[in-house]
């Protein structure tokens, strides 16, 4: 897709973004895809149907770029996050995970759930999503007359050290076959994992059963797909022949005749799909600039996108509601949680679907890793409220954090405190 000019072609990336955004939310809204809500089905009633719409549509992404990057009409390796960067963030990726699970229960959802119950008219996602997006704009914007950030503050100066070089890139074509055969293997490793994960999810006749579950773990996978695509694709007319948005921008001196129309930076202009907690950092930082128009990025666009189309969803299936906190601990929970989301999903690099999807379809490393914490940061969340709701006095925080790692078979069982419920 060329354009003559850098303003309407980053118009057309950011309109895009936006309807694909649109009819995400919908459907999420109208088939219930909740990631939270896969690990609460799995973990608390044995019911894997929501867990494999969140895996079919990892499989379904993964296929996609796959596919499309073997044939160069996408490009991953350069993205925004740098999901494949060469420095395994592997302690952030963990700890950002664990926090992110943690935060997404005590909260009621994940990002992108946070963004479809305000849709649907719930205002406590309202309180949830203010604090997300302070903390994750602090994490990387630097406070008003200072260089410091919320991340040089607390955590880069131990954590990144803890950081590995792994070369060029941490996807899995490369680590298995360096820069030359990684092509293939990506193909490979992309369409054969992808096919394991449609197998597993239609192997249960329920999921095959439910058209919801099928609906939504496809769509979330082709949106993102579509997104990859559409961003890698937009390009701009120049003396040096057609560029990508980001170049263009990293010579906008040489290009352009003046500043009119230059965003406010170049990275968010990189090929990308979607994740849900930077972009709400995003989102506040464009409003408290009075929505000026550079500060207007793909991740802004998205979090408007997804609201409306829940919002339409819940218009047109009469399902608005106005949904407060119940009482002040509810109101603590969630505050816990969002903060929990805020700092988890800006050092992990990503959510349940910026890391859980749309990195796993890099097939980075430091995506599987995250979606792994973020799985185990949830189940055991869950485990510990359900024996401390079950047992009350005698079941200490100790008691059911040990006896859920055992019910997660991550320890022994002659070290469980608690009996099985």
């Amino acid at each position: 897709m060329q354009f003559e000019n850098f303003v309407a072609a980053e118009s057309a990336m950011l309109w895009g973004a936006f309807v694909i955004a649109l009819i995400m939310g919908a459907v999420v809204n109208k088939t219930n895809f909740c990631t939270m809500g896969a690990v609460s089905d799995l973990v608390n009633m044995g019911d894997s149907g929501r867990m494999r719409a969140w895996l079919f549509a990892i499989a379904v992404a993964v296929i996609g770029v796959a596919v499309l990057e073997y044939l160069g009409m996408v490009d991953v390796n350069d993205a925004f996050p740098p999901y494949r960067g060469g420095t395994f963030i592997w302690a952030e990726n963990l700890l950002g995970g664990l926090m992110f699970g943690i935060g997404m229960t005590l909260a009621s959802g994940c990002g992108n759930k946070t963004l479809i119950r305000i849709g649907g008219g719930n205002l406590k996602s309202i309180v949830v999503f203010a604090i997300i997006g302070v903390i994750s704009y602090f994490m990387i914007s630097p406070f008003p007359g200072s260089d410091q950030t919320l991340m040089s503050l607390l955590f880069y100066d131990w954590i990144r050290p803890l950081a590995v070089n792994l070369g060029k890139s941490q996807d899995l074509g490369f680590l298995i076959a360096g820069a030359d055969g990684a092509a293939v293997v990506r193909l490979a490793i992309g369409v054969m994992l992808g096919m394991l994960l449609v197998l597993f999810a239609l192997k249960s006749r329920d999921f095959r059963g439910s058209v919801d579950n099928i609906l939504g773990g496809l769509v979330v996978g082709l949106a993102v797909v579509a997104a990859w695509y559409l961003t890698s694709n937009i390009l701009v007319a120049s003396f040096d022949g057609d560029i990508s948005l980001s170049k263009y921008y990293a010579q906008w001196d040489m290009l352009a005749d003046s500043d009119a129309g230059k965003p406010a930076q170049g990275r968010p202009l990189s090929a990308q799909s979607y994740t849900f907690i930077n972009p709400m950092g995003q989102t506040l930082g464009y409003a408290a600039g009075g929505f000026a128009r550079a500060l207007l990025t793909f991740g802004v666009v998205a979090v408007i996108g997804v609201v409306l189309g829940s919002l339409l969803w819940s218009v047109l299936s009469r399902g608005f509601r106005v949904e407060w906190f119940s009482s002040l601990r509810d109101f603590v929970t969630h505050v816990v949680g969002a903060v929990l989301m805020g700092f988890g999903g800006t050092l992990a690099m990503g959510c349940t679907i910026g890391q859980g999807v749309t990195g796993i379809s890099t097939l980075a490393i430091g995506s599987l890793l995250t979606f792994v914490a973020i799985f185990l940061g949830s189940a055991l969340t869950m485990k510990v409220q359900y024996y401390k709701m079950v047992y009350e006095d005698e079941a200490s925080f100790g008691k059911a954090l040990l006896t859920g790692l055992v019910d997660l078979r991550l320890l022994p069982e002659k070290l469980r405190k608690l009996d099985a419920v």
